[in-house]
């Protein structure tokens, strides 16, 4: 009787488990992209205007993080699903309070460049694709509920983010505002996920039998549409995020001040809410194909709409969040887009693949961002290039169609699209 009751409870118990980690996750999600990434543009002018440090090499510190992050996401990958993510994820906030300190103290453009890239290690083992990885696993069928939840919840960083380190420049330092945020990321993140992420680690598929699990991410990898989605993917993170990090300069440009500007690049981020609200039920009247061609198309346009509208600044401002709406509808769709084609099998090796050109293409784009500015002479011809970019992506995801693919247990319910 007791046996039998300790079992029930048990049962009962288990999705108390990942139910927590959900909430873990939702709150460092927040304040790991909002120390790790979205401080970054805020901070640039002061940084650059203190230092006497040049914009490019200053803006290429920052790139060169992204581009780490995107290499050390596939071995990230691989050891949560092989391991779990409590301890890739613990280890990832540890270096990415000394990588923030790091930055802080930087007495020359060399040693900043340095303290990114270790915060390129962290930005690896902390923020969406190891948690992405971990939500998958755990929640099986029902992931795309837990991954809208995250990305809603973690799409307020930005909006929270962008004006409270504006605030904090404004009575602090920038350097000063950096120890601030690295107090702030060892608080949460470090005992969130600790304590958070503490629910079983089942190993799923051919996690156990090596050579099938080489031998399905070989497959996978290398097929037409797995190809098809990545490049689709890295063309339209570039142009995203290329116009999300050149926000504030188009803005100014057009006569908005750097407070009004900030708030519009927070509010673009609370647009991503909008977003990521509505992809649950395009995801259950469509194919993985078509909500691919349909949200990056509508990226597309998005960004034209930004780079062409010369105001007033209640307009300006309206377009941003219009933009932070397809970045919401995109992050959702890329973080479902292996699973709902080829299942949870392998699935954080197969999305840190796809996702190492995506985060190379947003390292690139901030540089690349001001040199297409600056060679066509202008914030809103750059973003006339961008929209191209963006509907070249559209067309390529036309052959990210996956026939005949096998559906395992983990594999999205029916009415998420096939």
């Amino acid at each position: 009787m007791n046996r039998t009751r300790r079992a029930g409870d048990r049962r009962n118990a288990q999705p108390a488990a990942p139910r927590r980690a959900l909430a873990a996750l939702c709150l460092t999600q927040i304040v790991g992209w909002g120390v790790l990434y979205y401080s970054f543009p805020v901070a640039l002018p002061t940084i650059t205007a203190d230092t006497g440090w040049s914009d490019p090499s200053t803006t290429a510190a920052f790139s060169l993080a992204l581009v780490v992050a995107a290499l050390a996401g596939i071995p990230a990958g691989r050891a949560i699903d092989r391991r779990g993510p409590r301890l890739i994820m613990t280890l990832g906030s540890v270096v990415g309070v000394a990588a923030t300190l790091g930055i802080a103290a930087a007495p020359a453009i060399g040693w900043f460049a340095a303290a990114w890239v270790v915060a390129g290690l962290a930005q690896a083992a902390t923020l969406y694709a190891a948690a992405f990885t971990a939500l998958t696993r755990w929640y099986g069928p029902r992931r795309t509920n837990a991954l809208t939840v995250l990305t809603l919840v973690a799409g307020l960083s930005s909006t929270i983010f962008a004006p409270a380190t504006a605030a904090l420049l404004d009575h602090l330092g920038w350097r000063q505002t950096y120890i601030v945020l690295a107090a702030l990321l060892a608080v949460t993140t470090i005992p969130g996920h600790a304590l958070g992420l503490a629910a079983p680690w089942l190993a799923h598929d051919h996690a156990a039998h090596p050579r099938l699990r080489h031998g399905h991410v070989r497959t996978v990898a290398t097929s037409r549409a797995f190809v098809c989605l990545t490049i689709a993917s890295a063309l339209t993170a570039f142009a995203m995020f290329a116009a999300t990090i050149h926000l504030i300069p188009l803005l100014t440009d057009r006569g908005l001040s750097m407070s009004l500007a900030a708030w519009a690049l927070g509010l673009s981020g609370a647009g991503q809410l909008l977003g990521r609200i509505g992809y649950a039920p395009l995801a259950r009247r469509t194919t993985p194909r078509f909500r691919s061609v349909a949200i990056l198309a509508g990226g597309a346009a998005t960004i034209a709409a930004v780079g062409l509208l010369p105001g007033p600044a209640a307009v300006l401002v309206a377009a941003s969040i219009i933009l932070g709406i397809a970045r919401g509808a995109f992050t959702l769709l890329q973080s479902t887009a292996v699973s709902d084609r080829w299942g949870i099998t392998s699935f954080g090796t197969l999305y840190g693949i796809l996702n190492a050109p995506t985060t190379i293409a947003m390292a690139v784009a901030p540089w690349a961002g001001s040199a297409i500015a600056a060679a066509v002479g202008s914030y809103p011809a750059m973003f006339a290039v961008l929209t191209a970019i963006a509907a070249a992506a559209a067309l390529v995801a036309i052959g990210t169609a996956t026939p005949g693919v096998h559906r395992d247990v983990g594999r999205a319910a029916p009415s998420s699209g096939a």
